[in-house]
């Protein structure tokens, strides 16, 4: 599995494709942060056992390449799906997810905006509305706070105060997340400030195969969604299926089946608990990981059958502490299967503090591995 805490920081790196061909890094500079961005699980180098790989069925995507795959096939499906955002256009998005769209679909269907993030945001609320399904980019996360109006007031309450008469398929993805300092500012987690507005869908997504399914189902959805993306995650690689395929929004994610615990969490954090489930398994504990993925609503099924199974619950997450996405999840947790609990919930969250420039501050403002395992020992004694 991944470590993403411990990433080697590098001035540049190959990217080489399933096809063996070999990128040029520059390519994949995103904005001049390249080297802040990587992940081990960037690229293979020539000598890696890459051919065992390349036997299996499907094709080997980084997220961020997974994403577009999935925006270009519904472009390509439905005419009414659009993109607009800061540099969506020709420069291909600041982190690439829409490159090469605007030379296949145009300039209207990929529309390059000022840097006006509430006009850009009523706009496609506005094109929403008379029937097309637009997909909004916020060039970071944090930005999109400019928009809180027309996402709170406009997007998700039109359908319900016009009785119905308009639906609202808007698509509101970008990135955010703790990167590699990359500031307070740039570091920002909104899902807890927009979970609370009425009419919204939040999803976020973890690896390329359920980034691509995230995103058609998105885009086909009647409802407003907000998709959330990993700063530190588009270039993780992996390999999905050639045929098509669209995952359920409202459904959570068994990613290893357990005994003695359940730990739930999402987006960045998933990588962190399973560093740590390996751990904890060497240590005799069958701790059981569940990616949420869908953080409203939760998808209480899933969570409530493990914990009837385990009858204990970790939260990880890297959302502040307070009125975080640990917090709605504990509250109904508490409501729904409170019986079944042998022990009080845990929740490990980021510190409620502006998250740190400095490397060694930001580590620890955020969940490391080690809190896990501790926690988990904790849970089940």
């Amino acid at each position: 599995m991944v470590n993403l805490d411990n990433v080697e920081r590098k001035s540049s790196f190959i990217v080489v494709r399933s096809s063996g061909v070999k990128m040029d890094d520059g390519l994949y500079r995103f904005g001049g942060r390249a080297d802040h961005l990587v992940t081990n699980a960037v690229a293979e180098k020539a000598d890696t056992p890459a051919a065992a790989a390349a036997s299996k069925p499907g094709h080997e995507l980084l997220l961020f390449e997974a994403l577009r795959e999935g925006l270009d096939e519904e472009m390509e499906r439905d005419a009414r799906v659009c993109v607009m955002g800061e540099d969506v256009g020709h420069y291909g998005g600041s982190y690439k997810v829409t490159r090469g769209l605007a030379q296949k679909y145009g300039d209207l269907r990929v529309l390059d905006t000022p840097i006006a993030e509430n006009s850009f945001t009523g706009m496609g609320i506005g094109a929403a509305m008379t029937g097309l399904r637009p997909i909004i980019e916020g060039m970071n996360m944090g930005f999109l706070l400019l928009a809180f109006n027309q996402i709170s007031n406009n997007c998700g309450m039109l359908h319900y105060t016009s009785g119905g008469q308009f639906k609202i398929p808007v698509v509101i993805r970008g990135p955010g997340g703790v990167g590699r300092q990359l500031g307070a500012e740039h570091s920002q987690r909104l899902e807890s400030y927009f979970q609370s507005i009425p009419g919204i869908q939040m999803v976020a997504c973890s690896t390329p195969y359920n980034a691509k399914g995230l995103m058609k189902a998105a885009i086909r959805s009647d409802n407003p969604v907000i998709l959330f993306e990993h700063v530190l995650l588009y270039n993780l690689k992996e390999r999905i299926p050639d045929e098509e395929y669209v995952l359920n929004l409202e459904e959570a994610e068994m990613v290893r089946p357990g005994e003695h615990v359940t730990i739930l969490t999402y987006s960045r954090m998933r990588y962190h608990v399973m560093q740590a489930a390996k751990t904890l398994v060497n240590k005799g504990y069958d701790p059981e990981v569940i990616d949420i993925r869908s953080l409203k609503p939760f998808d209480l099924y899933t969570i409530g059958n493990s914990i009837k199974k385990t009858h204990r619950v970790l939260i990880v997450e890297e959302c502040m502490r307070t009125g975080g996405i640990g917090a709605s999840l504990t509250a109904a947790i508490t409501e729904n299967f409170h019986d079944y609990l042998d022990a009080p919930i845990v929740c490990l969250s980021s510190q409620d503090v502006p998250t740190p420039y400095a490397g060694t501050l930001e580590e620890w403002t955020v969940v490391q591995p080690a809190q896990i395992v501790a926690a988990v020992e904790q849970l089940c004694r």
